[in-house]
């Protein structure tokens, strides 16, 4: 049997016991049932004779059950089996009180008494009758009625009593006052002071109506009623005293005198006190001195427990409001004197709202006949007066937020009808409008109608938050703030109600929370920009919290890891909301309920559209969202037979009730058994997640066909609506251009060909809707035409791939299936694609840039890309007619397109509309969550600024540069005739300003910078063909490499391709750092001979120059290097070709990889070789692998790390400005002395780390090392420091360089933690760190100023030269520094603790009386630090005065026997031998 475990139980112990209970097989109960001894009966274990054995009471024991019931969970009643049953319990009430409720025992346990030793104790009155009198029934109600006529409500007779006894004492208290003023002249300037000095303070006083201390009420009463020497007499005695000493101070004063000293007074108190003093005066007892004598002079005071706007707390609210006036845009904000003059205008006007209600006041008459109206009941009738107009809170505290039911924010000063139905019996009545919590309460009623209007209501406030409504009014995250709250359990709760009401505006809810429209309509705006169909997964990128890893136990007994599978499905539906909204709602089965509502309820259209627009945004999040959806039973069959039907009926539209604006005004009464565009998109978002899920969605659910139906007629003969049919039409392109990026469903473009070509010819003139007539179904038209242009570049793509697949078939490898069309199914569309888009620029020409121009021209010209780029590769291809070809396009087309005005105009606005170069606009708004990512973009599409406006220039230059580098790359000799494109000025000031930029990556920024990679990346690669034949484009070389440094760390996941190329082509292209041959290597060398004139540079030989004509030479094996320290990324870089090339038949996923696997290339990226050796070599506590020697090459990419490093700080210095810190660099070239034990001494690495340390050490750069910033990747510096100072000691031999890195952190602005290592755990290495003062990385003085105050470190140093460790034959630098910081401290005269002060004069004594001469002359004779001298630093000839005279007062020694120290011969007076310690 086992036995429970014990407080003194082990780990060990306890495990054992754990792997016993496991391996017997047994399962341990949930409830136990001990049966335990009748405590009463004496004995133990007596069974009781009376009721026999059976009669033992049994304790019953649940574990595991939890404290809090579960919210929103409705839960049937339970009937309880022991209901006959006599519950008893053996132990005593208190002990088992104190045992189980420990919240309970610790309030009890900490119960304090209240001082009572000044209240005064009242005697019972004294009667003549032996007991009390007894009070008969009918009396006492009699009575009751009698003396509180109108309080109003049934009261108890004991209560009857009570009020009876307060209405004599506030008779009785009116007619004798108490009173100890001594004569009327005083009594007449106190009632003056009081009312007009104290009366607004009233509640500062305590409980009655005016200044208790100014009346003097309640001091005597203590000492007349029982004697001077009785009770408290004499304490009363003594506040009389002062009570009188206050009323003589108070009469001194005049009236501004007591208003001031009551400002001051409140300035000094806690506001939180003031206002719960304030909140007590609602408690006010009336009948008080004052009281009355404030209303004989006519003031007014409140009744009974009313309560002022200021006094009452507000409650904690989850969202609060900034209350600004629309008048001044100024916080509401009263000060505490408007605040009191509010109070008294309150009390003021107030009284009479407090009277009771009588039949008079009703807005109705009761009627005889009405049931239950035959007595008036006036507080259940109290809810039928009239609303009080809603006051001006007089607090400075934020108020709760109350909205209507559009989502509007109501402000609390308003005063809005009672017809709109936005008043309720809440807290506030007055004011109009509904709280979230109050909605939530809603929410959950039983009343559908109310639930209805709650959920509608949520459903408008996320919709406003998420446009930015509330941003200025606001404090926090509307949506953040509801979803901690519970509003997903809610949502989900309400999508399972039974009304088909409560559904509908719950689906209405969840869409306004999942999805942003124009976060949609921004994808589908650029679905047709170059690579558009591609969007990055909706992944939260916020790291999960760390949580301890526990060890389950398998079938054998033993015990493993928890896998990460086994981790999720631990947690709660909570935990994982909070981390990922879409994974929570998908553990939660929310596919099951859309499907059940789909399929079974067939709602409205308008909740058919949400639960749509639901699917898509669960779609985006990931592949495995996708996968979810596709394998919901009966979904998506559900999806494609009701909203994708093969065939259907005219739908019937609802009467007009007047004309509509649009042909896009009516809608159908139901959606099922019509074509929806929703649903093709969902299709579309669906087949973006791979190509298996775009097969099965084609073959196995019949897309297809539906594709072939709807594309093979016009959308006027769709026999929908004209939008809705335009819409359906462009989304069935779009999904088609989806599978043919795969290379799949082109076996129906044979079929569709007629209609393809005759979509092709009659797409929108640039002239085609003149102003005055214009076409309100222009913009679908041309997203419709836009959508088939991209559907045939993809066509084109796949085509083009069929030749080189046909061949690997053909030998035998492994390869994709060859898709079904051939490159002759599309040479027929590139003649008439040229012809329009010569249409195009001639109506550019004519009449500027029209919207169907900037909507057409960058399809068009990104469809001729991908046919020339596919071109070449065919069988069938013919240099020379191409050749030809190329010239006429650009002549005819591209040239006068290049130098037209109207697109000189567009780029000026390149750098305004840069995400790049604005990254404030693409800030994450201020409802993003990180459990719910978006895209952050509201407004972006309709803002005159930006990537995505009307107007932008991005889509129309990334298309035209896609086209000439297509074009330069088979045409070299077009190259200098199109140059002028990189010669624009707005171009030039763009790319300047991109060198600069400092974007971060986020979801809100990722999608935008994608785009405006493409562009910088062809901007380049047009540079790269430029530079070497046109001599104009060769002067910005610089820039162009600037960029592309810069750049580099900045692309995404996706984009491992462009960075390959670009380190292939431009960064270590030798044309691209014209430095190199034009005398940037001399320059170099003359600059570091002007710089080695100052004290801080050490004077090494001139080897910049040379290194860096080395390094210039050896830039092919640079690049070599490089590219093998990325080999790892192959894959990606592959899969991204595939991507960007168009090998469709090769892609396996439209979705690009999540933000969080990080950049394309690591942002420290020129260091990667040598951090890639570090980490080759291992750490002994790191886990790596230890080895003796190095690998083969590793010397070399060492090498050529280094020299690339060099070239980049002597000529590139802003390129890693932005992305590695100068901590960062510092701590990766750390890596040359800890990734071996001789790696650093090889010459090479040498003379390289020398000049890159002297360029990092420069003044300039020096002042911005911040060594407290944690570098990348690493918790501190200080650890870094600690592996320098234990590899310096162990293989080190004294080197210099090793030495100048290891002296770089002990700066004296730098943290004391790394001297405290060197000169505590680390002193032997003093012995051997011999680097020369001339040879500092920093100048001496930043070493020793400021003073040292660290007092450990100041023992430490004392310690170190006294003893010997530290000197100065062996570290010249640190005894230098030492004998500064000791001698500063030990001649302060600054005052210090106490324990600083013992210090210090401590180690003044031990200096004088130190044998070392020379050691003690340097202590006492310092004067100034000076690197050039010998010593390190100046000493005064003989003490000076001044320290003389004071180690004479701080020693008490002799006057003058301290002006006997000299520099050399240092003697101790005889007279002080004796006081030496």
């Amino acid at each position: 049997m086992l036995r429970r475990p014990k407080a003194t139980d082990s780990e060990e112990d306890i495990l054992r016991e754990q792997h016993q209970l496991l391996s017997s097989g047994t399962s341990p109960s949930v409830v136990n049932v001990v049966r335990r001894p009748d405590k009463r009966r004496g004995e133990q274990g007596t069974p009781d004779p009376e009721n026999g054995e059976h009669s033992q009471r049994d304790v019953v024991t649940i574990e595991d059950l939890p404290d809090d019931m579960p919210t929103l969970t409705p839960a049937p009643p339970k009937k309880s089996c022991f209901k006959k049953a006599q519950v008893r319990f053996e132990e005593d009430a208190e002990e088992r009180l104190d045992k189980h409720d420990t919240h309970i025992s610790a309030v009890l346990s900490r119960i304090v008494e209240r001082d009572t030793s000044t209240v005064p104790v009242c005697l019972p009155t004294v009667t003549s009758a032996a007991f009390p009198k007894v009070m008969h029934r009918s009396q006492g109600v009699s009575q009751g009625k009698n003396t509180i006529s109108g309080s109003g409500g049934r009261k108890s007779i004991f209560a009857h009593q009570i009020a009876a006894q307060k209405a004599a004492g506030k008779l009785q208290s009116h007619q004798t006052p108490v009173s100890v003023v001594p004569n009327a002249q005083s009594t007449q300037s106190a009632q003056s002071a009081s009312s007009v000095g104290l009366a607004r303070t009233s509640g500062v006083g305590g409980l009655s109506d005016g200044p208790v201390l100014v009346s003097g009420q309640g001091l005597l009463g203590q000492g007349q009623g029982q004697g001077a020497g009785a009770g408290y007499g004499a304490g009363g005695q003594e506040g009389l005293k002062i009570h009188q000493e206050n009323r003589a101070r108070l009469e001194g004063m005049s009236q501004q005198e007591i208003l001031e000293e009551q400002r001051r007074l409140l300035a000094q108190l806690d506001p939180r006190l003031v206002s719960f003093v304030k909140a007590r005066k609602a408690q006010k007892t009336p009948g008080s001195d004052v009281a009355g004598q404030a209303q004989s002079s006519g003031q007014r005071g409140r009744g009974d427990g009313e309560e002022t706007p200021s006094s009452v707390p507000v409650p904690v609210p989850d969202l609060v409001m900034d209350v600004r006036d629309d008048r001044q845009g100024e916080p509401l904000q009263v000060d505490m004197e408007d605040e009191e003059e509010e109070l008294v205008e309150d009390e003021e006007e107030t009284p009479e709202a407090t009277k009771d209600i009588t039949e008079e006041d009703l807005p109705f008459k009761p009627q005889k006949d009405w049931m239950h109206m035959s007595k008036l009941e006036p507080e259940k009738l109290e809810w039928t007066k009239d609303l009080p107009p809603p006051r001006r809170k007089g607090t400075k505290k934020a108020m709760q937020a109350r909205f209507d039911f559009a989502g509007k924010l109501i402000p609390p000063t308003e005063d809005l009808p009672t017809h709109l139905g936005l008043h309720h019996h809440g807290d506030e009545p007055e004011l109009a409008g509904y709280s979230l919590q109050e909605l939530f309460l809603l929410s959950r009623s039983q009343v559908t109608q109310q639930r209805s209007l709650a959920l509608s209501t949520l459903a408008n406030i996320i919709t406003e938050a998420r446009v930015g409504a509330y941003a200025s009014v606001l404090k926090g995250s509307v949506l953040a703030t509801l979803l901690d709250a519970g509003l997903l359990f809610l949502l989900r709760f309400s999508l399972d109600d039974g009304v088909e009401r409560v559904m509908a505006a719950a689906a209405q809810a969840l869409r306004a929370l999942l999805v942003a429209p124009y976060d949609e309509e921004s994808l589908d705006g650029t679905f047709s920009w170059l690579l558009g169909m591609a969007p990055f997964p909706l992944l939260p990128t916020a790291q999960e919290e760390e949580e301890e890893e526990e060890e389950v136990g398998d079938e054998g007994g033993m015990f493993r890891k928890e896998t990460q599978e086994e981790k999720e499905e631990r947690k709660s539906d909570h935990e994982v909301s909070r981390q990922d909204v879409i994974k929570a709602l998908l553990k939660m089965k929310v596919l099951a309920r859309v499907r059940y509502i789909l399929e079974v309820v067939r709602p409205a259209p308008r909740v058919v559209m949400d639960l749509l627009e639901v699917l898509i945004r669960i779609a985006r999040h990931s592949i495995t969202a996708a996968t979810q959806i596709l394998e919901c039973p009966r979904l998506m069959e559900t999806v494609m037979s009701e909203f994708l039907p093969t065939s259907w009926a005219p739908p019937s539209l609802p009467a007009p009730t007047a004309a509509p604006a649009t042909p896009a005004a009516a809608a159908p009464d139901s959606l099922y058994g019509l074509p929806v565009a929703m649903a093709f998109k969902l299709l579309r978002v669906l087949g973006t997640a791979g190509r298996n899920v775009c097969a099965r969605l084609l073959h196995a659910l019949g897309a297809k066909e539906r594709l072939s139906l709807l594309l093979a007629v016009e959308p006027s003969e769709l026999l929908l609506e004209p939008g809705e049919a335009i819409s359906c039409s462009t989304e069935a392109f779009r999904m088609w251009a989806v599978a043919a990026s795969y290379g799949q469903a082109c076996n129906i473009y044979s079929d569709l060909y007629p209609v393809l070509m005759k979509e092709l010819q009659s797409f929108p003139r640039p002239d085609a809707s003149p102003p005055s007539n214009p076409d309100h179904l222009l913009p679908l038209r041309l997203q419709r035409a836009q959508a088939i242009l991209t559907l045939l570049t993809q066509v084109t793509h796949t085509a083009g791939c069929h030749q080189e697949l046909q061949s690997a078939l053909a030998s035998s490898q492994e390869c994709p299936p060859p898709p079904p069309i051939t490159w002759g199914h599309v040479t027929g569309l590139q003649p008439i694609v040229i012809g329009q888009l010569k249409g195009c620029v001639k109506g550019l020409c004519e009449g500027g840039l029209s919207e169907s121009s900037l909507g057409l021209l960058p399809a068009y010209l990104l469809y001729l890309g991908a046919f020339y780029s596919q071109q070449s590769r065919q069988s069938c291809y013919q240099p020379v007619a191409c050749l030809e070809e190329l010239e006429s396009l650009t002549a005819d087309v591209l040239l006068p397109l290049i130098s037209h005005q109207a697109l000189h105009r567009l780029m000026d606005n390149l750098k305004s509309q840069s995400a790049l170069c604005n990254p404030s606009r693409c800030r994450p708004g201020p409802e993003t969550v990180a459990s719910l990512p978006g895209l952050s973009c509201c407004g972006e599409r309709s803002s005159s600024a930006g990537l995505l406006s009307p107007g932008s220039p991005f889509p129309l230059l990334t298309s035209l540069c896609y086209l000439l580098d297509v074009i330069i790359g088979l045409h070299k000799g077009l190259a200098k005739k199109v140059s002028a494109l990189l010669l624009l000025d707005s171009v030039q000031v763009y790319l300047r300003s991109c060198a600069q930029a400092m974007p971060a990556i986020t979801h809100s920024t990722a999608w935008l910078l994608r785009h405006e990679h493409h562009l910088l990346y062809l901007l380049l690669s047009l540079a790269r063909r430029m530079v070497p034949v046109d001599p104009e484009v060769a002067r910005h070389a610089s820039v162009f490499h600037q960029v592309a440094l810069v750049m580099l760390p900045w692309l995404l996941p996706g984009s491992e391709y462009m960075a390959h190329d670009l380190l292939s082509g431009v960064v270590f292209n030798p044309t691209f750092i014209p430095e190199g041959a034009s005398g940037g290597p001399e320059a170099a060398a003359l600059a570091e001979l002007h710089l080695q004139e100052g004290p801080s540079v050490p004077p090494s030989p001139p080897l910049l120059g040379p290194l860096l004509r080395d390094a210039c030479a050896q830039l092919p094996s640079l690049r070599g290097c490089y590219l093998t320290h990325l080999a790892h990324s192959e894959p990606q870089v592959l899969s991204s070709r595939d991507r960007h090339l168009g090998r469709t038949p090769w892609l396996r996923s439209l979705l690009l990889p999540e933000l969080s696997s990080g950049p394309a290339v690591p942002s420290d990226w020129p260091f990667l070789p040598l951090v890639s050796l570090y980490e080759r070599m291992g750490q002994a506590d790191g886990g790596g692998v230890e080895t003796e020697r190095l690998p083969t090459g590793s010397l070399a990419s060492v090498v050529h790390c280094l020299q690339w490093l060099l070239l980049l700080e002597s000529w590139r210095e802003g390129a890693l400005r932005a992305t590695v810190p100068p901590v960062a660099k510092l701590a990766r070239l750390a890596c040359v002395f800890l990734a071996s034990s001789d790696l650093f001494l090889e010459p090479p690495v040498q003379r390289l780390t020398w000049a890159l340390l002297g360029a990092l050490t420069q003044p300039r750069r020096l002042a911005a090392l911040d060594l407290g910033v944690p570098p990348p990747g690493m918790a501190s510096f200080h650890d870094l420091y600690v592996a320098l100072l234990c590899q310096y000691e162990a293989v080190s031999f004294g080197d210099v360089l090793f030495g100048r890195f290891l002296l770089l952190p002990l700066q004296r602005r730098y943290s004391v933690t790394m001297r405290l290592a060197v000169f505590g755990e680390h002193v032997g290495l003093l012995r051997s760190l011999g680097v020369p003062l001339q040879k500092l990385p920093a100048p001496l003085e930043s070493y020793t100023c400021p003073p040292e105050d660290s007092v450990p470190l100041l023992r430490l140093y004392f310690r170190a030269l006294v003893t010997g460790t530290l000197r100065r034959a062996w570290c010249p630098t640190l005894y230098a520094v030492a004998v500064a910081h000791v001698n500063t401290f030990i001649f302060s005269q600054e005052p210090q603790p106490q324990e600083v002060e013992a210090t210090r004069r401590g180690l003044l004594r031990k200096t004088y009386y130190l044998t070392d001469e020379v050691l003690r002359g340097h202590l006492l004779l310092y004067r100034l630090p000076a690197q050039q001298s010998e010593l390190g630093f100046h000493t005064y000839p003989q003490l000076p005065p001044l320290r003389a005279r004071w180690l004479e007062k701080e020693l008490n020694l002799q006057e003058g026997a301290a002006s006997a120290i000299a520099g050399t011969g240092v003697t101790v007076p005889s007279t002080e031998q004796g006081s030496r310690p």
